[in-house]
């Protein structure tokens, strides 16, 4: 931008978030606060003095502080959206490269298990639980259309297109995008209550009905069902065991173990009755929750990615499986998973 190098883009930027949390003319005391400027007031003010005459800020005659102009306010919007979209960019990057891997990883792992405990093994892809708002992001696509993206702790990215009244200017679209996150970041989606929803709407005045429309595709999108991923492995290994080889019985354990939607019933029951658990849980014959199993005994654990990520991992086997060994063997896979995710959020980390 013309004639701005670093020190007047912090200078401009300090000025413009500054009016726009407190609606006052900036001043250059107020400025020399910011503790990443290390800039004296006369120093500033010298700044603001060629801000002013490059026309980004103005001064109105009431007062001695500075406030943005039309063009300060362009540099700043298209700036934050350069930025944002940067980060938007790149979390959706590693949320596909990550989900990719992932995917291979927890196959490789339900085959793994079953080889090495000769029964029936399972694992299920990572589910989200009470998760964080990181950031909510307002882009205008064209004069009727606003895109929403909504990006969670574990860089999960949601976006939806939203109508927008044609009035709603850049300026209007910063200002909501700093409300929502002002108020939204860090906080859990279950906490997202009618009260919050009437504070926000209010502040946002004319854009009450934005707010809301924001506020609404947020919860909706984030609690979307998805699909529960389950990767299976060693489903024959059953006719290893004499008591299991019965025709019908086998037939019916092949069935439901390759289907998955009984394995997926009794996932979703776990999590939805608050039983899922970070421990081990054991369910011997007629203690399990799937009916065509209750020949075998079913072991299950909790693997966590992270705070709200979780998942399952089963072994599947006869009544008198080795359990020392499965108990190993689900310790193992669960401290595995934890050094693959932790070593790919430090190699995120190492590219940021």
């Amino acid at each position: 931008m013309e004639g701005l190098d670093e020190r007047k883009t912090k200078i401009l930027k300090a000025i413009i978030k500054t009016y726009l949390e407190t609606g006052e003319p900036v001043g250059s005391r107020t400025i020399s606060k910011y503790t990443d400027l290390h800039l004296s007031s006369a120093t500033i003010r010298n700044e603001m003095s060629d801000l002013e005459d490059l026309g980004y800020i103005v001064q109105p005659h009431t007062s001695a502080g500075r406030v943005p102009s039309d063009k300060g306010y362009r540099f700043y919007v298209d700036n934050l959206m350069a930025e944002k979209d940067k980060e938007i960019s790149d979390m959706q990057n590693f949320v596909i490269e990550h989900t990719e891997k992932m995917e291979q990883v927890l196959r490789n792992v339900a085959k793994l298990l079953a080889n090495n405990t000769e029964y029936a093994a399972m694992i299920t892809g990572p589910q989200y639980h009470n998760n964080k708002i990181k950031f909510i992001q307002l882009s205008r696509v064209d004069p009727g259309q606003l895109l929403c993206v909504i990006v969670l702790e574990g860089n999960i990215v949601k976006n939806k297109m939203l109508q927008m009244d044609e009035g709603l200017t850049d300026e209007k679209i910063l200002e909501l995008n700093l409300l929502l996150n002002t108020s939204l970041n860090g906080m859990p989606i279950d906490q997202i209550n009618l009260g919050m929803v009437s504070a926000l709407k209010e502040q946002a005045g004319e854009c009450s009905k934005t707010v809301g429309d924001v506020l609404d595709v947020a919860i909706q999108i984030i609690h979307e069902d998805s699909d529960l991923q389950i990767y299976t492995s060693g489903a024959t290994n059953i006719f290893k065991y004499p008591e299991l080889r019965d025709s019908q019985k086998a037939s019916e354990f092949i069935s439901a173990f390759e289907e998955k939607q009984h394995l997926a019933n009794m996932i979703t029951d776990k999590f939805s009755e608050g039983q899922a658990e970070t421990g081990i849980q054991v369910y011997i014959g007629d203690e399990s929750p799937i009916k065509t199993m209750r020949d075998c005994s079913v072991v299950t654990a909790e693997y966590q990615l992270g705070e709200g990520v979780t998942g399952i991992i089963g072994i599947i086997g006869p009544k008198r499986m080795d359990y020392e060994k499965v108990l190993d063997n689900l310790k193992n896979i669960k401290k595995q998973l934890d050094v693959i995710y932790h070593r790919k959020e430090d190699e995120k980390s190492a590219d940021g």
